[in-house]
């Protein structure tokens, strides 16, 4: 008798040790939700860059990435292939690399990075607004003013 009243509790201890190992990556998932950064978070892999003015924009040769992590933080590296090309205030030598904590604005559909390091240092301390799209495995960043005249489209990794 007593062996049949352990097999329930040993089965019913293993259940709840299964459920509890399922619903750990539930419980990671849902704090970065909670934060609005679920849907940002992974490595993105930049498929296009577009500059111009608003309505006319045009497709610039840059590769490059963006990372989201679960605990706030982001970087981003992207190159132009033309080692020549004039830096702007976010580029050196065609290159662009930062990193930083980022909050998002899930109503807003926006994030803003407080860049901690740059290769291009004027940007240090700098707070960046970036408004954002999620579909699918496609992520589209451009600024929260079209004027600025840029987008960045990058596919998740």
């Amino acid at each position: 008798m007593m062996t049949k009243l352990r097999i329930p509790r040993l089965g019913l201890a293993l259940a709840l040790s299964f459920a509890l190992l399922a619903s750990v990556p539930l419980f990671a998932q849902a704090s970065a939700t909670d934060r609005g950064t679920g849907s940002l978070v992974g490595v993105w892999r930049m498929t296009s860059l577009e500059v111009g003015t608003e309505g006319d924009l045009q497709p610039v040769p840059y590769s490059g990435q963006i990372v989201f992590t679960k605990s706030g933080t982001m970087s981003v590296q992207a190159m132009n292939p033309d080692a020549n090309a004039p830096d702007t205030p976010y580029t050196r030598n065609g290159y662009e690399a930062f990193y930083g904590t980022f909050t998002v604005n899930r109503a807003a559909r926006t994030f803003v990075v407080t860049v901690d390091s740059s290769l291009a240092r004027d940007l240090i301390g700098q707070s960046l607004t970036r408004a954002f799209r999620v579909s699918g495995n496609t992520l589209v960043l451009t600024p929260p003013d079209p004027a600025e005249g840029w987008r960045a489209t990058y596919k998740r990794v």
